[in-house]
């Protein structure tokens, strides 16, 4: 069984989009609708939740396990990356919920409609947010030798919670706009933005564009100037021991990068096309369509990757981890030496990860 995936058959698919049923769909009038040319099935759907699920769960779970096991060498980046895992994790959570939807309507409730959607929102904004900060503090670590915030843990964590404020912030219009009402078209129940007549259409623009420039595209300018600056940096020291460490936080940024810059991408041309910024066809709200049901399933899929970066990446989380299982007797020592690292190659410098 299939479902098409175009129009406002879409919303009834992916109702938990970033940012695309904040608006309701544009008016053309007394024009012919478009035609449907894409369909996906939706148990499929429900299949690729799932297995997010459980990678995401597993493999965040130790993620926490290891930065919270290795009280002494946790470094600020630690810190940042532990908020990351539990981000990610109250993702995971939401994700079930929306596979049932996607394969008959929804069942929990007003309530739960917003509590969930708002978990999608605040860890999609977090994760870029707190990518932002790890970007900072490497460039305050390496391009200037500071070391006095990495020294400052309550600065950190202090630096986290308005990370997590700013996060719920900037999911408000969810909050206040999503709720539970019947499709006209089928009767089914829908959760997704129900905006009245008093949310005027310039200010459904504008929070959508304030939502693209601080919750996205300045958290990501400052990302690409601070890594640029580290990266020459390192280049320029030659230090393999930085260079590791760093090279976790490159592929962390780039599999954020791969993941949501699509989906945002896509958002940011709705937007336009509801602003009439751009001309709106049947042709384009056809691709935009398409295009938004791909990319959110690629976003959702960013929870459960940077687990598998650290174990095949991140030398120093495999050993910290595989030194848990050691400790606890699921494993022998020769298995740790043969498959982490000597002694003498996991002492840190106070300007890396303890766990990368």
């Amino acid at each position: 069984m299939s479902i098409n995936v175009g129009g406002a058959d879409l919303w009834d698919l992916f109702p938990n989009s970033t940012d695309y049923n904040e608006i309701a769909p544009i008016d053309l009038g007394n024009s012919a609708p478009c035609e449907k040319v894409w369909s996906l099935n939706k148990y499929f759907v429900a299949v690729v939740y799932s297995i997010v699920v459980i990678l995401s769960l597993v493999g965040n779970l130790i993620v926490v396990l290891v930065i919270c096991y290795d009280k002494v060498q946790r470094s600020s980046t630690d810190i940042y990356l532990l908020n990351l895992a539990i981000a990610d994790l109250l993702l995971a959570l939401s994700i079930p919920f929306w596979a049932v939807y996607s394969i008959s309507e929804w069942i929990f409730g007003g309530f739960m409609c917003k509590a969930i959607s708002v978990l999608q929102e605040v860890n999609f904004y977090s994760g870029i947010l707190l990518l932002a900060c790890i970007s900072v503090d490497r460039y305050l670590a390496i391009v200037h030798a500071t070391e006095a915030i990495s020294q400052k843990g309550y600065l950190v964590k202090f630096v986290c919670l308005g990370v997590w404020v700013l996060a719920a912030f900037f999911s408000l219009p969810i909050l206040l706009y999503r709720s539970v009402f019947k499709n006209a078209q089928d009767g089914h129940l829908m959760c997704y933005e129900h905006l009245d007549a008093s949310v005027t259409d310039k200010w459904r623009i504008t929070i959508r564009f304030l939502r693209h420039i601080l919750g996205f595209f300045i958290p990501l300018i400052i990302m690409l100037f601070c890594y640029g600056c580290t990266l020459k940096t390192i280049l320029q020291i030659k230090s393999k021991q930085r260079q590791r460490a760093m090279k976790v936080i490159f592929a962390v940024v780039l599999a954020f990068l791969i993941c949501w810059l699509p989906n945002n991408i896509t958002v940011f041309a709705d937007t336009l096309m509801r602003s009439s910024i751009i001309n709106e066809t049947c042709n384009l709200r056809t691709e935009i369509d398409t295009a938004m049901s791909v990319t959110q399933m690629l976003g959702f899929s960013h929870s459960c990757i940077n687990p598998i970066l650290y174990a095949f990446i991140g030398q120093k989380f495999r050993h910290s981890f595989l030194k848990i299982l050691q400790s606890w007797g699921i494993i022998n020592k020769d298995i740790l030496i043969k498959y982490g690292r000597s002694d003498s190659y996991t002492s840190s410098s106070r300007l890396t990860s303890a766990t990368l």
